[in-house]
């Protein structure tokens, strides 16, 4: 299986990262595996699509070794063609990059579909998330109650109504501006709505009790939660502090999870949207069995599940892409071969 990458910059500092877990077990079980960031493509002449990526050679490797190896003379780089790839995995974070980089692997990821290019997550499925307002579009069942908008009184209005709210932007990722705001101490509404409307549009968001002490990040691959040899794929971030975020780089602590029937339940409620939009590898944020945030783009943490449920969760994605090939490949092998009838 020839399999790429996409990420937001090749030189990453992030060891532990998922995507760079996911490449390396590809590479133990025998596959190529090509690393490129969303500033190397180039939609070519011939109408192909071309990337400057980078391989390393054969062997074992941990993630450590694997981005140490990445980033060395001992890696490999070239331009190689997209279309020539059985997987492209698109696994770039939008809201941390340039405004010319946010939708890169969509659009080039969309071109190399036409070729057969199997593309995951779906590039217009992701197109429909990019950002949090792809929430919404899941059963209300499962959400918090949500204000968005960018006046403030309708903020101010919402608060009366709800006593406690959360205050966070549209865009962004890893808990940056976000705000618990009480309507007795609302003296400094306006100046937490000026920090976060800066950049957009500000959610306004139900304030859960329970969610103060933390989360559960639920995997769920092919819409249906990730499980190898009987382990959920999922990790608890618990909060510390004062801090209202349970973001790991927040000062989050990690614990063993359990995966409860709500949990099972609120992940059947939004499979069919999902799995509609082409989600293969998604990250749920689950709190008082209400879905928080959700994560299509670059679901991380999938080693910390595999850290406390003792099982190598990415082989068991990197395997699921495999069959998928697999089937694509004998699909097209098998309409090859029907003749089409003709009048």
């Amino acid at each position: 299986m020839r399999i790429g990458f996409v990420v937001n910059v090749m030189d990453s500092g992030e060891v532990g990262a998922t995507t760079y877990r996911l490449a390396a077990e590809s590479v133990n079980l025998g596959h190529d595996v090509w690393v490129m960031s969303t500033g190397n493509f180039s939609y070519n002449p011939d109408d192909t699509v071309g990337a400057l990526a980078r391989t390393v050679p054969g062997g074992r490797y941990t993630p450590r070794r694997f981005l140490d190896t990445l980033k060395t003379r001992r890696a490999i780089e070239q331009w190689i063609t997209v279309d020539d790839l059985d997987v492209l995995l698109l696994r770039s974070n939008p809201s941390v990059q340039r405004p010319w980089a946010q939708a890169a692997g969509i659009h080039f990821g969309r071109l190399a579909m036409r070729h057969g290019v199997i593309v995951l997550n779906d590039p217009n499925g992701l197109a429909k998330a990019m950002n949090k307002l792809y929430l919404q579009t899941l059963p209300e069942e499962v959400r918090p109650r949500t204000l968005i908008t960018r006046a403030p009184a309708r903020i101010e209005e919402f608060l009366r109504r709800e006593g406690t709210l959360i205050l966070k932007p549209l865009q962004g990722s890893g808990g940056t501006n976000v705000f618990i705001v009480r309507s007795e101490h609302a003296h400094n509404l306006d100046e937490i709505i000026g920090a976060v409307s800066r950049d957009g549009y500000v959610i306004a968001q139900e304030y859960l009790p329970t969610a103060a002490e933390g989360d559960t990040r639920l995997f769920l691959m092919n819409g249906v939660p990730l499980q190898y040899k009987g382990r959920h794929a999922a990790f608890r971030r618990i909060r510390t502090g004062d801090d209202i975020r349970s973001n790991i780089h927040a000062g989050g602590r990690l614990r063993r999870a359990a995966v409860d029937d709500a949990m099972l339940r609120l992940a059947d409620m939004v499979r069919p949207r999902l799995v509609e939009d082409g989600m293969f590898l998604v990250g749920l944020d689950i709190a008082e069995n209400r879905l928080m945030e959700i994560n299509v783009f670059s679901p991380g943490g999938l080693g910390s599940a595999q850290r406390f449920e003792k099982v190598n969760f990415s082989r068991a994605v990197v395997e699921a892409l495999q069959q998928k090939v697999q089937y694509m490949k004998s699909y097209r092998r098998n309409f090859s071969n029907v003749e089409v009838a003709t009048l």
